[in-house]
């Protein structure tokens, strides 16, 4: 059985983990294994880069962060385009896939990614897809790896803002990925004990944002945590046509823009702080290993098993194979009705709304 590998997209935590789990599995269950590994993600396919991985290549790589194979990033709304170097890269996948021999193609990426896995799918490829990114907005599955790793980061910071904080009575602002939803502004605020937390989903008002630092003023609290997702908009923003709006966040992120907002009607001391892409790096934490792994198996179990077209997602406490045609081109939002959001206003937490 030949099976082809690759990691596309982003990279997060825990990526290597989950290939050493859909290795260590196959490598149990199929003596006769040949893996491919696919070097940049579907740039790989598209030009050819690969190259034979062996059992020693897995070894090590539950603890390293980034991929081995590299990543990169082949937007899906360009996939069908020919090339300015003329290339068709639809049809050089499928010559990547039929002169390789491969009898399954692993793809561990995020949405766009996924939405490219049920193209190929759809043209008759074998398919077994993992759910990767620190956005946890994969419609189908309850968890994504390289989630929970990147809310410790950002969790870290809040934590080391807290002190400074607290010590010059100032307002901090800590900006978190997230451009279309906020799960990760969300966990990271919950768990940092941030005063506000403001969502994509949940458009916000500058006035009730003013209002909850006056709030805090008044009992003595004379610091402010906010986090921030991102693509957080207010009320006003959502009257701005989406594409002036995306490039005057090219120019100013919301958090400096905020921060300039709150200086002038509060006179507070006002400090933005963004981990950026800190939140991608590192080891993945503790879940992530022992979740990778979980999918990874899987992954390997349903290729074994020739489930294709598939994928590898969390429901409850298990992994279920879930079609790539019922999940791909769906986002996986916050839902502003939930019970966490509304445990987190119990809390006391203002979501700007």
């Amino acid at each position: 059985m030949n099976v082809g590998i690759l990691t596309s997209g982003g990279d997060c935590q825990a990526l290597n983990a989950a290939m050493r789990g859909v290795a260590k599995t196959l490598y149990n269950k199929c003596p006769d294994i040949k893996i491919i590994g696919i070097e940049n993600g579907y740039t790989g396919m598209i030009y050819g880069r690969s190259h034979e991985m062996f059992q020693e290549d897995f070894s090590g790589l539950l603890t390293k962060g980034g991929t081995i194979l590299g990543t990169a990033r082949e937007p899906f709304k360009h996939i069908a385009d020919i090339g300015e170097d003329g290339v068709d890269k639809v049809k050089s996948m499928e010559d990547f896939y039929y002169q390789n021999n491969l009898d399954c193609l692993v793809i561990l990426g995020g949405n766009g990614s996924i939405k490219t896995a049920a193209l190929l799918s759809s043209k008759g490829l074998n398919i077994v897809a993992l759910p990767k990114t620190i956005d946890n907005d994969i419609f189908g599955t309850d968890m994504s790896f390289g989630f929970m790793s990147a809310v410790d980061v950002a969790v870290n910071t809040i934590d080391c803002i807290h002190t400074t904080a607290a010590s010059h009575s100032r307002v901090f602002i800590v900006e978190v990925m997230g451009h279309k939803t906020g799960h990760l502004a969300l966990s990271a605020g919950l768990a940092g004990g941030a005063d506000i937390i403001l969502l994509p989903e949940i458009p916000y008002k500058l006035e009730k944002i003013i209002s909850k630092i006056e709030e805090q003023e008044q009992k003595g609290r004379h610091f402010t945590i906010i986090v921030v997702a991102e693509g957080a908009v207010s009320e006003e923003e959502l009257k701005i046509p989406k594409k002036e709006l995306k490039f005057l966040r090219g120019q100013t992120p919301i958090s400096l823009e905020l921060a300039s907002q709150i200086r002038l009607m509060t006179r507070k001391d006002v400090r933005v702080t963004i981990p950026g892409h800190a939140q991608r790096g590192g080891s993945p934490n503790a879940y992530d290993r022992i979740f990778s792994s979980r999918l990874g198996a899987a992954a390997g179990d349903f290729i074994v098993e020739k489930k294709y077209g598939v994928l590898a997602a969390l429901s409850g406490a298990k992994i279920e194979a879930v079609p790539l045609s019922e999940v791909a081109g769906k986002l996986k939002k916050v839902d502003v009705h939930s019970d966490v959001v509304s445990e987190a206003k119990s809390l006391g937490i203002c979501f700007g709304d």
